[in-house]
């Protein structure tokens, strides 16, 4: 403390007082002035807060000055720093970690005796405002479906660290909150509540959970494109891509489709399915289509390939309600696009495979597909004890049609004969060209009774083409030899062949303009 006269002039001081008087006199601390000239004037005390910075930094004094008798003041000060910095920073750091709880959570709560809240943060939970939280209990708004079992970590005995409880907010949407809490205990360790905070992360585990669903759409449709790769023939490829697609969609049974120039036909099929359906009507202008047919779900995508549809996936399900979402209709687009390269693949392996196996004028077997499908159908036929008969054609005069009127009526030629064993044969049996003006005909199943028939029908058909050579003399005409194929008479493929040749070419030798038939396998003299 110290005392001043009237013109603030010291009289008296103690020690402590050194860092007040000092500040006074280099007027740092104004306040001081004002309350003396105060007191001086009114002769009642008067208490101030002063602060000034000293040689050791910021000091608060709490002042209080009062008259004397002698008409000066006495100063009595007392050094609250500790204090107000103390308050200060009580002040911060409560504010600092406000924001810090604001900052890493959605919501700060505290739950009474009674398990209800009686403290949310002003922001309020879930979309609802503070006070509509209020005496709440946190079970209301547990989303039941979630399948939670245990305490709730806002009723949980210990410290709970993130949590993770499915609640339902305002609208009735789910959120996911990751919950951390610890219990509030008396001076005697008995629970009296808990307190602690939320945050959603519906966001991200909405996220994690699409990134997921994604994996394991790529991880299906991977399988589906794996599947089809590791088949070698190009034809197994849809069969055992609809297996495969039926169950990775959880279907009972799926179709693929394939189209032409007649439309759209089965070309790959697994479990039960309905094989009455047709595309169009299922689905009209759409690109993808959910249906009931015949009392079942169905669900498919039409397949394009440069934006032509060129087949179709169908999925059947026998649930009266399909266990699908938005995933397994993006997988099944997915699939749409993949089985669309797919037919197109096929197709074009078709076109290949038609290119090496056909004569390229008369659209006929060449030689090399003729003798393939020959070899299979007779292992097949002698395995099976059936007849049947090969037919070697030779045009006659040939050369003339070409020397006369050039290659392009000697194609002419080629093409009426091909219209004729066209038309006197049967889809079941082999047309051939097998070079030149020579033709083959496998009869599938004829006994020789029925081969010979079939040679008089070609014969008879063959006078038209007589006019092609401009020659009355030497007609075009067509040498036919006949081998019949015995179950009960044994010979190789070979043998066969011989046999038919020999007797085309006898016919040529003896005169032309007709047919002959082979001896049988043990006398191979043609007629």
């Amino acid at each position: 403390m110290f005392a001043l006269d009237s013109a603030g002039h010291v009289l008296h001081a103690n020690e402590a007082a050194a860092p007040l008087i000092e500040a006074l006199q280099h007027g740092r601390l104004p306040v001081l002035p004002g309350a003396v000239a105060q007191v001086l004037s009114t002769g009642i005390a008067v208490a101030e807060t002063g602060a000034f910075v000293g040689s050791d930094g910021q000091k608060f004094f709490d002042l209080v000055v009062v008259p004397t008798l002698e008409g000066a003041v006495l100063v009595v000060g007392r050094d609250v720093t500790l204090e107000s910095n103390l308050r200060s920073t009580l002040i911060e750091s409560r504010q600092r970690y406000k924001d810090m709880v604001d900052i890493s959570s959605d919501f700060a709560w505290e739950i009474g005796p009674d398990g209800a809240f009686m403290f949310v943060s002003p922001r309020g939970a879930l979309g609802h405002p503070p006070d509509r939280l209020l005496g709440r209990r946190p079970e209301e708004f547990v989303d039941n479906d979630s399948g939670r079992e245990g305490t709730l970590p806002f009723s949980s005995e210990t410290a709970v660290e993130e949590a993770e409880v499915w609640m339902r907010r305002v609208d009735g949407s789910r959120a996911c909150l990751l919950v951390s809490s610890a219990p509030l205990l008396d001076s005697e360790g008995i629970r009296r509540g808990a307190r602690g905070v939320c945050r959603d992360v519906t966001g991200e585990r909405e996220r994690d959970a699409a990134l997921a669903r994604a994996n394991n759409r790529e991880k299906l449709l991977a399988h589906i494109v794996r599947t089809i790769n590791d088949v070698i023939d190009p034809t197994d490829v849809l069969p055992i891509a609809a297996e495969s697609i039926s169950r990775a969609l959880g279907g009972a049974g799926c179709q693929l489709f394939r189209r032409d120039d007649e439309g759209y036909y089965v070309a790959g099929s697994y479990g039960v399915v309905d094989r009455g359906i047709s595309i169009p009507t299922l689905f009209g202008d759409a690109e993808v289509m959910k249906q009931t047919v015949d009392g079942r779900l169905v669900r498919g995508v039409l397949t394009r390939h440069r934006q032509q549809s060129n087949g179709a996936v169908i999925v059947w399900c026998e649930d009266e309600i399909l266990p699908w979402g938005e995933d397994e209709n993006l997988l099944l687009t997915e699939i749409g696009e993949q089985m669309g390269i797919a037919n197109e693949q096929i197709a074009n392996h078709e076109r290949m495979l038609t290119l090496s196996q056909t004569d390229a004028l008369t659209g006929l077997f060449n030689r090399r597909a003729f003798f393939d499908e020959l070899s299979r159908r007779f292992s097949r036929m002698s395995r099976e004890d059936r007849s049947a008969a090969l037919i070697y054609l030779d045009l006659d005069n040939f050369k003339v049609v070409n020397d006369r009127f050039g290659h392009h009526r000697g194609d002419e030629a080629l093409l009426a004969v091909r219209g004729i064993l066209k038309q006197h044969t049967r889809p079941a049996d082999l047309l051939a060209r097998l070079g030149g003006d020579e033709f083959a005909i496998w009869l599938e199943g004829a006994d020789e009774q029925a081969a010979v028939r079939r040679c008089q029908q070609i014969i008879e058909a063959g006078v038209g083409l007589a006019h092609l050579t401009g020659s009355p003399e030497v007609p075009l005409t067509m040498s036919l030899g006949l081998a019949i194929h015995e179950p009960n008479n044994p010979e190789n493929l070979q043998q066969l062949l011989v046999r038919a040749d020999q007797a085309m070419y006898a016919v040529k030798r003896d005169g032309k303009g007709r047919f002959a038939i082979a001896e049988p396998a043990d006398n191979s003299t043609a007629k």
